[in-house]
């Protein structure tokens, strides 16, 4: 991905403590709520799988607005 520098994109190292399920699922839900979304759906499409779903769909929801990096 290429991003203007200084963009407001915040970057998440998953093999560090924010990238743990429990921090990206509340995340999810502030940023939900923020931008008037339904939080409920997508923790709830976030925790139907394993962790590489819940972050396929983190990412996908909000990949506008946060970086992952693994």
């Amino acid at each position: 991905m290429i991003r203007k520098k200084g963009s407001s994109e915040r970057v998440i190292d998953l093999t560090g403590a924010n990238g743990n399920a429990y921090y990206l699922i509340a995340l999810a839900s502030r940023t939900a709520k923020e931008i008037n979304v339904d939080g409920d759906a997508i923790i709830q499409d976030m925790t139907s799988g394993d962790y590489e779903n819940l972050i396929q769909v983190f990412d996908r929801e909000f990949g506008n607005y946060f970086v992952l990096e693994r």
